[in-house]
């Protein structure tokens, strides 16, 4: 992925703009290079989103031993630069409107990208704890991210937060290096699919914590301990640990379009499948927009679809591509 902008691109009007290189963005450039449609990823981190540091993915087509998220993404990327994508580093921080062509805003620079139509599939963030002590310990002992920072806790002692597939899931994983994991969720079951909930059940190294409510995080100059509340008896207690993993949703990464786009409370971008918005010429995919269920073969969905209908606009108000 380039990291920088030659001046002369700028000059050009591309036909699509992607914001955000994860499946959803990488599937849209492939479609729409292939079609012949000048595009642009553009990737304020690393091609690949968070799927790219995800160990292993098992419900993707096409793969019964799973891959892993990195070697996936990579394959995308790969198929998107085969196709003529141009893949760069950089932030858009806004949108303006020359007409019927979109100004994308770079963060860090006076610099304007000129397209006919924008697709958004920047992905979401994991949500904070949002409890004392918390921000003191934000990677330093608190992670969103269990096969970056696992390896940091060999023989020790770790909670996960949460109940949804991430969780569990991540859970399991960190037993390859913590001695004992605990899984701390605030209701009394999870929701995670039944093949990963009956892994965590058999682990020995996993112990479970049912309606715990959070209250802080405490230590000196590293996390020591979680003080937790029993929902059902209201008395607290604190958890001797090392470190945090926290797994408790996404919140959408949308900040540079608010008030643009129209979108739900939590932030994501109103969609339907045909990925528009309220905006004529704007296209959410992936994660980013609202939709029931958040997984890889749904984003790159999205993508295509964002691609195919990002097509029919152009044609409809610039003419024949």
């Amino acid at each position: 992925m380039e990291n920088f902008f030659n001046y002369d691109d700028l000059y050009d009007i591309y036909d699509i703009v992607i914001i955000g290189g994860g499946p959803a963005g990488l599937t849209a450039g492939i479609y729409a290079a292939r079609d012949n449609l000048k595009t642009l990823i553009l990737e304020k981190n690393y091609p690949g989103g968070q799927v790219a540091i995800t160990e292993i993915i098992e419900n993707y087509p096409g793969f019964p031993d799973g891959i892993s998220g990195g070697d996936l993404t990579e394959q995308m990327y790969k198929h998107a630069i085969h196709f003529g994508v141009q893949v760069k580093n950089g932030e858009c921080c806004g949108v303006e409107f020359e007409g019927d062509y979109k100004l994308i805003q770079l963060k860090h620079s006076e610099l304007k990208i000129k397209t006919k139509s924008l697709i958004i599939a920047a992905g979401a963030k994991p949500k904070n704890l949002n409890i004392p002590g918390e921000p003191k310990f934000l990677g330093r002992g608190i992670s969103f991210c269990a096969t970056c920072d696992g390896a940091f806790y060999r023989g020790k002692t770790v909670a996960v937060i949460g109940g949804g597939d991430s969780a569990v899931e991540e859970a399991h994983y960190l037993t390859r290096f913590a001695e004992k994991v605990y899984i701390v969720h605030r209701r009394d079951k999870f929701r995670a699919a039944k093949i990963l909930q009956d892994r965590v059940f058999n682990n020995p190294k996993i112990e479970i914590i049912w309606n715990a409510q959070l209250i802080r995080v405490n230590g000196d100059n590293k996390v020591e301990s979680l003080t937790i509340q029993d929902k059902l008896t209201g008395k607290e207690f604190d958890l001797l640990i090392d470190g945090i993993f926290v797994f408790i949703g996404w919140l959408a990464d949308t900040e540079h379009f608010k008030g643009l786009l129209e979108m739900d409370e939590s932030g994501f971008i109103v969609a339907n499948e045909s990925t528009k918005t309220n905006i004529p010429g704007i296209f959410a995919a992936g994660d980013v927009r609202t939709k029931e269920l958040r997984q890889v073969v749904t984003a790159v969905s999205d993508g295509a679809m964002a691609a195919k209908a990002a097509e029919r606009y152009i044609e409809e108000t610039f003419g024949s591509i």
